[in-house]
């Protein structure tokens, strides 16, 4: 914090400390706070946190300091990028998804009426602070959700991370703060190795969209109650029925994804009529070009691919398999 005139630390309605009391440095202190969860992503938040730096004076000499869950860290890092094109940030993620996911590689982002993250900007924090204390205050369901960003860095990169939570149920896992924090250090190191070779996400990167593609389309059609970890974990199993499909990984891979993702109490399936709904969404996914949507795959453990050819037969007859 040292050398910064103003800090500004942003927190969600759920937690607002008085950090002023908590924290003692030379910078002047400033604290904002904004709905919770995706909720808070939203055009009208960040215009007013772009009021709020404005009247308080805010300089590329400043700082942001964004202490909460990867949709916090998101809208924080976006008001960074753009308040005068760019003033440094810190991420504190308080959230699994958080440490693994959103706090890690510059994506920052707001939400559109047309899709998930699709206004934002590359922009790195200056530092990113993780502590493991901060899991003990998650509920089980927030943790479990959290744990699909950690599994889909196994699939796609570091199939130890598989090995290390398989034959666990939620419960054994949460007990076990070493394995914790294990899978958490090797999740964090599959996306810092990822994006430190595809900042921009020209191609390399978009393999940490792995069951994102139909994730997100799930979590806008379930007005954001289910959790981004929960809608995740239908995408990958939807996504691996994709590759089963083509042959391209063993029935084995694919019930390792569904087993691992049950004994982590999240959800397998989605509803069946959802589909006619859900199927326009999926060409709003960043990763489409024109009209063909392209979908991250697995060629085995830790290998992936793209699928860009997939016919309107094959995308249904997969979502049939993951619908109820």
């Amino acid at each position: 914090m040292q050398g910064r005139n103003k800090v500004a630390f942003i927190t969600s309605s759920s937690f607002s400390p008085d950090l002023g009391e908590l924290l003692n440095f030379d910078s002047e202190v400033h604290q904002f706070t904004v709905p919770d969860g995706e909720a808070g992503k939203t055009f009208s938040t960040v215009k007013s946190i772009w009021d709020w730096l404005g009247a308080a004076g805010f300089t590329r000499n400043d700082l942001i300091v964004a202490i909460g869950g990867g949709a916090l860290t998101d809208l924080s890092g976006f008001a960074a990028a753009t308040w005068l094109r760019g003033i440094d940030w810190v991420a504190v993620p308080t959230s699994l998804a958080g440490m693994v996911d959103a706090a890690i590689g510059g994506k920052t982002a707001i939400n559109s009426d047309f899709g998930k993250n699709l206004i934002g900007s590359f922009h790195s924090p200056v530092a990113v602070i993780i502590d493991p204390i901060w899991l003990q205050t998650l509920s089980d369901r927030d943790f479990s959700a959290g744990m699909t960003e950690v599994i889909k860095c196994g699939f796609i990169a570091d199939p130890k991370i598989l090995e290390i939570a398989s034959d666990t149920n939620l419960e054994q896992l949460r007990a076990d703060g070493s394995r914790v924090i294990d899978l958490v250090y090797r999740a964090v190191k599959v996306k810092a190795q990822v994006v430190s070779a595809d900042f921009k996400e020209t191609f390399e990167r978009e393999i940490l969209n792995y069951g994102h593609t139909l994730g997100h389309a799930v979590e806008i059609h379930s007005k954001f109650k289910l959790r981004h970890g929960e809608a995740v974990a239908i995408g990958l199993v939807y996504a691996a029925e994709l590759a089963s499909a083509r042959s391209l990984i063993s029935s084995e891979i694919l019930a390792m994804h569904r087993d691992l993702l049950t004994n982590l109490n999240l959800p397998i399936t989605y509803d069946r009529a959802a589909w006619t709904t859900l199927r326009p969404i999926l060409a709003l996914d960043k990763k489409s070009r024109g009209a063909t949507i392209r979908f991250v795959t697995l060629t085995g453990l830790g290998s992936t691919s793209r699928l860009e050819d997939l016919t309107s037969d094959e995308l249904d007859a997969a979502y049939e398999r993951i619908s109820s």
